[in-house]
């Protein structure tokens, strides 16, 4: 069974037992959180949410927090000496999922 959660403006094709790196949440390690925004449900009984699933819950298990690897953001025009170096770390949290219900 897998289900299609939203969670962080990102849809998500997510199985019982994956482990997943999400938009940062805000929650304890160790803390179990619940996804109410469940769109699809497939397996042998399919449900398509309109635009969710009524009843329908993920429940998963926050593993860690972290920053992903730095990106850098150049800007840059020509003939102009305009040059602007940043760097970015996007935050994320890591969860892995531990029951479907629907």
């Amino acid at each position: 069974m897998y289900a299609i959660i939203e969670t962080g403006g990102k849809q998500i094709k997510v199985q019982e037992g994956q482990a997943i790196y999400i938009e940062k949440i805000d929650a304890a390690e160790g803390e179990t959180v619940t996804f109410d925004k469940v769109l699809f449900v497939g397996g042998e009984n399919v449900k398509v949410g309109n635009p969710t699933v009524a009843g329908a819950t993920v429940t998963a298990k926050v593993e860690k927090h972290g920053r992903q690897k730095k990106i850098i953001v150049f800007k840059y025009k020509p003939k102009k000496n305009y040059r602007r170096k940043q760097g970015h770390r996007q935050p994320y949290t890591k969860v892995v999922i531990e029951k479907i219900n629907a």
